[in-house]
């Protein structure tokens, strides 16, 4: 059902080219990626699945069956306590979280650009807002409405913001 059907409104222009500017980022993101990294992401949204799990469950049912001799005129080539599998399934535990790894390290590469790209919209953004208040004082000023000129939060937000003040206040005050 389309959000206009179950009583939403449709979205807007800006809206739908946001959503397009940030699907758009994404693809190129996914579009850059390596061969290896292609290949490293197969494998660990793989591991990630419940076909892996199950894959492996088999595996190990099949394995376990085999070595209790539980298959008739199947010798067993790993007994109990299989050290064998437990040999298997410890390298591919170490072969398969430095894929997870790896695939981490990127997404938080990723995150990084995308907070940076936050923080530099936010900062043009204050800017913005902070010269339209300065304007707005202007022109009541010009209209001689005082109400707003004597407002104490209006005139101290529309003085500029000293972020890098601001975010050492921040960083001191916020428990590690």
């Amino acid at each position: 059902m389309r959000d206009d059907q179950a009583g939403c409104r449709p979205l807007t222009r800006p809206a739908r080219e946001n959503i397009n500017t940030v699907a758009s980022l994404e693809e190129e993101s996914i579009e850059r990626r390596t061969l290896s990294e292609r290949l490293g992401d197969v494998i660990a949204n793989f591991a990630g699945s419940m076909d892996f799990v199950w894959a492996h469950l088999a595996f190990f049912a099949a394995w376990i069956a085999l070595n209790l001799r539980l298959l008739p005129g199947v010798p067993a080539f790993d007994p109990y306590p299989f050290v064998l599998l437990t040999l298997i399934v410890s390298a591919e535990a170490v072969i398969i979280s430095t894929f997870v790894l790896v695939k981490q390290n990127r997404m938080s590469h990723r995150a990084d650009q995308r907070d940076h790209l936050n923080l530099q919209i936010d900062l043009l953004a204050e800017k913005e807002i902070t010269k339209m208040l300065q304007m707005q004082r202007l022109v009541c000023t010009k209209l001689g409405i005082e109400g707003v000129l004597e407002d104490q939060d209006a005139k101290e937000l529309s003085e500029g913001t000293a972020v890098d003040s601001l975010a050492r206040d921040l960083q001191s005050k916020i428990p590690e």
